[in-house]
């Protein structure tokens, strides 16, 4: 047992000998197994960096705006036409992008650059193994290069040609394909390929060199072009045409062979010009483009104007700038809206004049004296408040107020005249004496509410001058605002008696759909009424016409058109503003340096234009529609276009806005009684009842009627009152200048001597004798005509005036020198 024993041991010991040697070389192997593992992990981790790497490097290789190339402003028409466009910032001609590549062109590109386009994924194999092959064994130098490779290539701008670059060329191409549709990648070829030049992208090829849109091209014209890029210097006149011909007629040949084209198309498009010195773009509405571009550069922008109008305007700019500049008369603007649809269908920012007369500036936009444009809003607010009817007298008679004169065109005074007739006429004194009743304040916030843009200072910088030219606006603001009047009396005819919200906003050379349907209607008028605007542009269609268009309403197609002309002080500024139905239509004339001109005045520099633009309008000829929701009728005077009263003997009935109910009644005819021969008027402390006949007379105050009896010679005077009469209350005389406690001024010669001032008086008895007083002392007598020429020297008088009966006058006067 004990040996059994021993042997067991010996075993035992023999098995760990032995296991101690095998222990080892196992354990190597395992070590040698590990390095292998880890230096196939390390391997696999190398290849795994790398690979994601790559595929970072792929992802991201592309910038996210492949192309950041400036592009040119572009301005086009309503149709779509090109009105004119402006070069990139980089000084290339490279219009913005289209919505979509021509079919011609994508047929002639692709089958002569890229047949298998739409099958690879950006780059071809096999055409790349062809070019180098043939880079091999010829001369010759072949691309094999993909559109899309290409549109790398002109991304990467020109960069050195190498087998480097060509890899990189591949690995974006395919980055490109991943990122973007094959459409979307033929418009970046179409945009920024090289036709010659600075010429670049087809559509400004197209335009440059056969003056046409890509998409109306010929064949022979898109083949020409498909095979520029490829060699854009094939263009150069009198080189390289030969090899441009080729290329192009191989290009056609293959487009026959294909079936793109059929045989005539073929032969036809063989005689075709090629492409040669480009064309210069067209220039339609160059001051337009130029104001687009400075908001919206580098952009494609589709207007709302219409090619035609603008080509007609352009040419009417034309020929009434020959005619102007003989006068040396060198500026004008035209603007034509529709106030249906608030769209600008028309815009001449300039004459074509040149650049010693400011050619390049759009008048459109700058501010200019308003002249007399103003003055319709003043009728029609008064209109509105009740302070008037339509044809209600106005004084028109020498107004003075805190040595402010104004003075009527022609220098002359009508003692009353009709307000609407005072519009018609573009009477100015009228006009201060309705501001200054109507108020100053409120007429300023009116010119604010309706959104008239360049008064931008307060009332009291501009004066009841407001009215006569005294602020300034632009031609743009100043149409929109007579696009704003047509556009409220539109909306309110065509909806229920409901007004247009900002009917003074929103007009736009910009398309846009939204512009009219999402109006808002409201209850009240933002500013004037339906009823005051309808009468306002009743008044303003019965204005004279000028010279030429006085018979116009017998011609069938003739549009009436409500209008108003305006000149600036100084001749500076000649302005006509109309509506129609559908139309507003600007007209400015001067010179843009502000020299003055004779015949700087809207009636005879604006106004002949004016009516040309109108004559070139689409029209149906048809008028506003009456809104009757906002009138009334209303019995009036026929002599004072008041309210007529029990004495007025002549009455006819008027539309007038609803608040004409509050205006008052006949003012001017009065019963009186006079003697049985009617040369005196009596009373009944002088008189016998029985023998006193009862009379009506339409009579005027006298500094009204002063005036009035000189161009209405029908007027009658009262008689004067029979000298048994003691009549109290009345007096027979007024001060026509100066009035009570005003400045005189004494006149200068030009030798520096003064000039005599003329005192006047108007009495309703011209015949009878006026003795005149200057603080007590007698300086003159008159009859008939009462005026009185004096030099006093200067310093503050009492003026008094004694007439044959004892009426006295006085009135308290400044004299000083000017």
């Amino acid at each position: 047992m004990r040996g059994s024993h021993k042997g067991g041991d010996f075993g035992a010991i023999a098995e760990k000998l032995t296991e101690g040697v095998e222990k080892p070389q196992a354990q190597k192997q395992k070590n040698l197994k590990k390095q292998h593992i880890i230096k196939t992990l390390k391997s696999h981790k190398i290849k795994l960096t790398v690979l994601c790497g790559f595929l970072l490097y792929w992802f991201f290789c592309l910038p996210s705006q492949v192309f950041k190339d400036p592009h040119a402003t572009v301005v086009e028409s309503a149709e779509g036409d090109l009105l004119g466009a402006h070069i990139a910032r980089d000084g290339q001609w490279r219009f913005p992008a289209l919505d979509s590549v021509p079919e011609k062109f994508e047929k002639c590109i692709l089958l002569f650059e890229d047949e298998y386009f739409y099958q690879h994924f950006g780059f071809n194999p096999v055409a790349m193994g062809k070019a180098m092959y043939g880079n091999i064994t010829t001369d010759k130098r072949r691309g094999g290069s993909t559109i899309t490779q290409q549109v790398i290539r002109l991304s990467r701008k020109g960069k050195e040609r190498s087998y480097t670059e060509k890899l990189i060329e591949i690995i974006k191409a395919t980055r490109l394909e991943a990122g973007y549709s094959k459409a979307e990648i033929l418009n970046m070829y179409a945009t920024y390929a090289p036709f010659g030049g600075n010429v670049v992208g087809l559509e400004t090829a197209s335009w440059r060199y056969f003056g046409l849109p890509a998409e109306r091209l010929s064949w022979g014209q898109m083949a020409s072009l498909a095979v520029l890029p490829n060699n854009p210097s094939m263009v150069r006149p009198g080189k390289n045409e030969v090899t441009l011909s080729r290329k192009r007629n191989d290009l056609l040949k293959k487009l026959w062979e294909t079936g793109e084209i059929d045989e005539i198309t073929y032969e036809l498009a063989l005689l075709e010009e090629l492409p040669g010195k480009p064309y210069p773009l067209p220039q339609i509405a160059p001051h337009l483009v130029e104001r687009i571009r400075a908001n919206s550069e580098g952009k494609r922008v589709k207007t709302t104007i219409k090619t035609r109008v603008q080509r007609d305007l352009n040419r009417l700019a034309k020929e009434h700038y020959g005619q102007l500049k003989q006068n040396e008369i060198y500026n004008l603007a035209i603007v034509v809206m529709d106030v249906k649809i608030k769209e600008v269908l028309g815009y001449v920012g300039n004459a074509p004049t040149d650049v010693a007369h400011q050619k390049d500036v759009d008048i459109i936009t700058k501010s200019r004296s308003t002249g007399s444009t103003l003055k319709p809003f003043l009728y029609a607010g008064m209109l509105d408040e009740g302070l008037l009817l339509p044809n209600t007298l106005v004084a028109d008679i020498p107004t003075s107020i805190n040595d402010y004169q104004p003075q009527n065109f022609d220098n002359e005074y009508n003692g009353a005249v009709p307000a609407g007739k005072a519009l018609a006429r573009s009477l100015n004194v009228p006009a201060v004496r309705m501001l200054r009743q109507y108020g100053l304040d409120k007429y300023y916030r009116n010119l604010k509410d309706i959104q008239l843009g360049g008064i931008d200072k307060p009332a009291g910088h501009y004066g009841l001058a407001m009215v006569l030219g005294g602020a300034e606006s632009s031609l743009w603001e100043l149409t929109k605002t007579y696009a704003g009047l047509a556009h409220t009396l539109n909306g309110f005819n065509q909806s229920s008696s409901e007004y247009v919200a900002d009917a003074f906003e929103g007009y736009s050379v910009f398309n846009s759909e939204s512009r009219i349907q999402n109006s808002e209607l409201i209850k009240e008028p933002e500013v004037f009424s339906a009823g005051a605007i309808y009468s306002t542009l009743e008044t303003l269609r019965t204005v004279n016409r000028p010279s030429g268009e006085e018979n116009w309403q017998f011609y069938e197609d003739a549009q009436p058109v409500a209008w108003k002309t305006g000149t600036s002080f100084g001749f500076k500024d000649a302005w006509a503003l109309g509506v129609t139905p559908q139309y507003a239509i600007g007209v400015w004339v001067g010179n843009a340096d502000g020299e003055g001109r004779p015949g700087i005045t809207g009636i005879q520099a604006s106004a002949p234009l004016f009516f040309d633009v109108l004559r070139i309008l689409p029209t149906d000829g048809k008028w506003f529609e009456r809104p009757y929701d906002d009138l009334i009728t209303l019995k009036t005077c026929t002599k004072s276009g008041q309210k007529a009263s029990l004495l007025c003997p002549d009455t006819l009935e008027q539309w007038a806005p609803i608040s004409g109910e509050n205006t008052h009644s006949c003012q001017f005819h009065e019963q009186v009684y006079v003697t049985t021969s009617g040369n005196y008027r009596v009373n009944s402390d002088c008189y016998d009842l029985d023998k006193m006949i009862s009379t009506v007379r339409f009579s005027l105050p006298p500094s009204m009627e002063y005036y009035y009896a000189q161009k209405h010679p029908d007027y009658k005077e009262l008689p004067p009152w029979h000298p048994d009469c003691s009549v109290t209350g009345e007096m027979p005389m007024a001060f026509i200048y100066p009035k009570n406690n005003e400045g005189v001024i004494l006149p200068k010669n030009f030798d520096a001597s003064v000039n005599e001032v003329i005192f006047k008086i108007a009495h309703r008895n011209p015949e009878t004798k006026l003795f005149w007083y200057l603080d007590g002392t007698f300086i003159g007598s008159t009859e008939d005509f009462h005026e009185l020429a004096v030099a006093p020297n200067i310093g503050t008088y009492l003026l008094t005036v004694v007439d044959a009966e004892g009426n006295e006058m006085k009135e308290n006067i400044k004299i000083s020198r000017g």
